[in-house]
């Protein structure tokens, strides 16, 4: 039987009371530190037991070769891959002659806590060796958001019944071994020590800096670590380093009672073009400033910074602590994902684990930045900044495909294609409109005209470009995208797929209006007055398909004339999909891999009837199959919009337990971000009804029965709101801010220093029944409003 983590149910902490082995890797994704620049996975601090190391630096990879059968004209010729960099996190424990080693001797107590207000990871334990020593163990671990390349440990043994000679190890060790991939495409390929030593240099008895390059990317990477020690008298302090080992090594001897401390300082930095000089100066120069700072301060920062973060984003949901605690894991580690971007990319698993190969996919876009636009914009304008960035290497790709404009990557870190699956990393176009999405999206809450100036025009024009270069009108007139593949993989290049057009059609209509705003902008861009109309026309004269038989919006063009999937001759352990079928087969049948036309109609709701909604919701619930992360929370909103509270409730159950329950049995890869995001788009959106655009917000706040009151801060051009529903009424406060116009279920007011409060009407229960494919349902939502 697969188990999953368990976790005590508390509103700001996840506590894990005792140490499960056999959930050790899951609990390492779960219990990763990061502040977007660097990632420490959850390791125990002496490094074994293990489920697998990791220690990530944002945009470093190394290359390697991606081998085809038979090869094809457009075809990446090398991947990139996360590279797991020098280790800082090891501290290995002596106690007596034995090792601590939670595999033998007595583990009396183990105890691990992710403060998400802290912003800290903190363990404890009582162990008595193999020969009936005991000690008592307390170390808290942090990635701090204020200094961006450092992490600090601060680490503690007590002796507790008789005198014990102890020798604490303090490491950095580069190319560790890694465990073998599988078979499993969505994990990482297995990269066999990348990293070649250019210096390793001891200076005293506490000081230790390390250089590596990779073999194939040529990057160069500096790893440093300083010690504070606070020991008793007789305490001794010693250090060396090779090519991938350098350690500080502290003796002592403790009488019962004493205590031996230490605050472990380590620091990154990395660079494709620095000197190797350049960088171990830069990573003894963080160092410095982390001694200068103290462990005192690390930690007072880093509430700060949390404090500040919680104030403009903070979720409350009574009458179900579990979802609770999720959406506030889940925003704990968007933001530890984002915080330090610096213009690069937000990779799928952030940085908690290896899985994708460390890639970034349009799930950021789409899942990961509305959440942070509302919440934490700062890191939107950097993730973005970083499409900016990769703009020359989009019209590159795009060029490739003999097409105008730039074609975005369907999966990188570096900004070139790394995905040897030619359906999507030659067809699936929509990337290019979920960017322009973001870009507008970002564009319109926050009013960044420098932003707007800078990156987002120039993304605007490349990505219409695009759009103007791949369709063409046909003889009725109408313009066609065709040969294309949607969000939805198990239907791959098909035409005139509904959501990729209906986000064209934005994309090309933003390119126009951003044009209108920096007309000498966009005349150095080479746009032209003709290119905008013929922008515009492509947008007026779009097609979406539409099935009159069925009364629904087919996927794409002939998708309802395809042959069912046989669900019911389909058992529980054929899920997903993907691993147990031939993606022909899949491709000809309707079965939907993850929310497709349903994602359409909530991000393109305008273009979409009340009753369009309703009837396509029904029609792709019987179809859609979940093996997809990404669905459970868009199905969720649509689901709540319509009027299936309860059904929603159960798809916010999964967005929002994805990883603490490892629901798909793939944690151990690295949580997922887009559904840690959908934990908060099921709420606001879903449950509040949120939606805005054009300078609008409008609510149309119901909940389900298993949530008594949903509370949620978020930001809208400079004005920080709060809004507080019950099934009765939603109250209104602005926090900080101008005055702002609200909607709340269609009647506009304006939110000034006094609360305003609107009563909900009722929500009618739909007429019809909904189902899910056999065995696709939903968990049922069971609430627990306390923890233990």
């Amino acid at each position: 039987m697969i188990r999953h983590p368990a976790f005590e149910v508390e509103p700001w902490t996840l506590r894990e009371h005792r140490l499960d082995l056999d959930v050790l890797a899951q609990t390492e994704s779960v219990f990763a530190l990061s502040n977007g620049h660097i990632g420490l996975r959850g390791n125990l601090d002496e490094g074994e037991p293990h489920g697998e190391p990791g220690t990530y630096l944002n945009g470093f990879y190394e290359l390697r070769p991606l081998p085809y059968a038979e090869g094809g004209y457009g075809y990446p010729e090398s991947g990139q891959t996360v590279v797991n960099v020098t280790n800082g996190k090891l501290i290995r424990l002596m106690v007596g002659d034995e090792p601590f080693d939670l595999r033998y001797g007595t583990l009396h107590q183990h105890e691990r806590v992710l403060d998400l207000r802290a912003g800290t990871l903190t363990r404890t334990a009582h162990w008595s060796s193999p020969t009936g020593t005991s000690v008592r163990i307390r170390s808290t671990r942090l990635v701090s958001f204020t200094h961006r390349a450092v992490a600090a440990i601060r680490y503690e043994v007590e002796a507790v019944d008789r005198p014990t000679h102890l020798v604490v190890q303090s490491e950095l060790v580069a190319n560790e071994t890694e465990t073998s991939a599988g078979d499993d495409p969505r994990a990482a390929a297995t990269l066999r020590s990348p990293l070649v030593a250019e210096e390793s240099i001891v200076d005293g008895d506490n000081l230790t800096i390390m250089v590596h390059r990779t073999r194939a990317s040529g990057l160069r990477v500096a790893a440093g670590m300083w010690h504070e020690i606070d020991g008793p008298d007789g305490t001794v302090t010693e250090a060396q380093g090779s090519d991938d080992v350098s350690r500080v090594t502290v003796t002592t001897l403790l009488s019962p009672g004493q205590k031996l401390r230490l605050v472990k300082f380590f620091s990154y930095g990395w660079s494709a073009k620095r000197s190797r000089p350049a960088l171990h100066d830069q990573v003894a120069a963080a160092l410095a400033a982390a001694r200068l700072v103290g462990w005192d301060g690390l930690c007072a920062d880093q509430r700060h910074f949390l404090d500040a973060f919680w104030d403009g984003a903070d979720v409350e949901v009574e009458g179900d602590a579990e979802v609770q605690q999720a959406v506030r894991f889940g925003l704990f580690h968007l933001l530890q994902s984002a915080a330090r971007l610096e213009e690069r990319a937000l990779p799928a698993k952030g940085l908690t684990g290896s899985g994708y190969d460390g890639h970034a996919f349009w799930d950021t876009e789409i899942f990961v930045l509305p959440v942070l636009t509302y919440t934490y914009p700062r890191a939107v304008a950097d993730a973005l900044s970083w499409r900016r960035s990769i703009l020359p290497l989009a019209r590159a790709r795009a060029r490739q495909l003999g097409l105008r404009g730039a074609a975005f990557p369907w999966r990188t870190i570096h900004g070139e294609e790394c995905s040897g699956y030619w359906p999507a990393g030659a067809a699936a176009f929509h990337v290019n409109a979920d960017i322009a999405h973001a870009v507008a999206q970002f564009v319109d809450a926050c009013q960044d005209v420098a932003f707007d100036r800078d990156a987002g025009l120039h993304v605007l024009v490349e990505t219409a470009r695009l759009w103007c270069a791949l369709g063409h009108h046909d003889a009725a007139g109408r313009y066609r995208i065709d040969g294309v593949t949607g969000p939805d993989e198990y239907t791959a290049v098909a035409d005139n797929n509904v959501y990729t057009n209906l986000m064209a059609q934005r994309n090309l209509r933003e390119a126009a209006e951003a044009a209108a705003r920096h007309p000498a902008l966009a005349a150095r861009l080479e746009v032209t007055e003709e290119e905008i109309r013929r922008w515009r026309e492509a947008a007026e004269a779009m097609t979406v398909p539409w099935d009159e038989r069925l009364g629904v919006h087919p996927q794409s063009e002939g998708f309802t004339q395809h042959a069912l999937w046989d669900f019911a001759a389909t058992g529980p352990d054929r899920y997903p999909l993907l691993l147990h079928f031939p993606y022909f087969d899949l491709y000809r049948r309707q079965v939907v891999k993850q929310a497709d036309v349903v994602l359409a109609m909530h991000l393109r709701e305008d273009a979409f009837t009340p009753e369009q909604k309703a009837d396509n919701f029904a029609y792709y619930e019987a179809l859609t199959v979940r093996d997809s992360s990404l669905s459970a929370c868009t199905q969720a909103v649509i689901a709540a919009e319509v009027g299936y509270l309860e059904l929603a409730y159960r798809y916010l159950g999964e967005a929002a337990l994805m990883d603490l329950a490892d629901l798909e049995k793939n944690t151990v890869d690295g949580v997922h971000m887009a559904s840690l995001a959908g934990a908060w788009i099921a709420l606001v959106a879903g449950f509040g009804g949120m939606r805005a655009g054009g300078g609008r917000v409008c609510f149309a706040p119901a909940l389900p029965s298993g949530i008594t009151r949903l509370a949620f801060r978020l930001s809208y051009r400079g004005s920080l709101m709060s809004v507080s529903a019950t099934k009765e009424a939603t109250a209104y406060r602005l926090l900080e801010g101008p005055p702002i116009t609200l909607t709340h279920y269609g009647e506009e007011f304006d939110l000034g220093r006094e609360e305003v409060t609107r009563p909900n009407p009722p929500r009618p229960a739909p007429e019809r029944e909904v189902h899910q494919p056999p065995g696709r349902e939903p968990r049922p939502r069971r609430p627990r409003e306390h923890g233990g």
